[in-house]
């Protein structure tokens, strides 16, 4: 039995586009667009899932995909730097946003720590490996991140080094947990045929 997941990361939000920890707003015109044109670009799946935030509500409808929240999914918790941009955070709090870029278990935040993050969404993928066919994701960059740290059995020092653009389908196939990884696929229009 081979199962696959595609994780669809969310459309372009005001957080996104300004380097802000997300604090749950949508995602704007432009990536309501973006997601509206690629709707149909995703393969069929046998389910469909998102993580609990507007913005993958969100780009899952643009999508035209109907899915099930999964509270599991949900992107890092930051705690009180919810709503801040990294640069405001790190002038106010330069020894802590080191910590939590060097030290996975930190969470000094009031958040969670990125390994537990990690091995939150492990779990999830771990109870994937035994789901036959297609299960598509529309999750927070984070859980993107965190999936392909488990997939690949990389360091959790390793999730702060994959980027996540908007709008990319992050695909893992396999069995038995052994997953295999194609990375970052741009979701677009799909083709229309020629006209004769």
């Amino acid at each position: 039995m081979t199962s696959r997941v595609t994780l669809v990361s969310p459309a372009m939000s005001p957080s996104l586009r300004q380097a802000r920890f997300y604090d749950g707003d949508p995602i704007d015109d432009t990536g309501a667009a973006h997601a509206r044109s690629a709707a149909g670009s995703l393969p069929p799946a046998a389910r469909t899932v998102l993580s609990p935030s507007a913005r993958c509500a969100q780009t899952a409808a643009a999508l035209g995909l109907d899915g099930v929240v999964r509270p599991e999914l949900a992107g890092l918790d930051v705690g009180r730097w919810r709503g801040r941009t990294l640069d405001e955070v790190g002038a106010a709090e330069p020894e802590a946003v080191t910590r939590w870029l060097t030290d996975p278990d930190w969470a000094g935040h009031g958040g969670e720590s990125v390994q537990q993050v990690c091995e939150r969404i492990g779990r999830w993928l771990d109870a994937m490996s035994d789901t036959d066919g297609r299960t598509l994701a529309v999750v927070e960059p984070e859980a993107v991140r965190a999936a392909v740290v488990h997939a690949l059995a990389l360091p959790v020092t390793a999730f702060w080094r994959l980027d996540v653009a908007p709008l990319t389908a992050t695909e893992l196939s396999g069995r038995s947990r052994r997953w295999n990884l194609r990375i970052g696929r741009p979701l677009t229009a799909p083709a229309t045929p020629a006209a004769d």
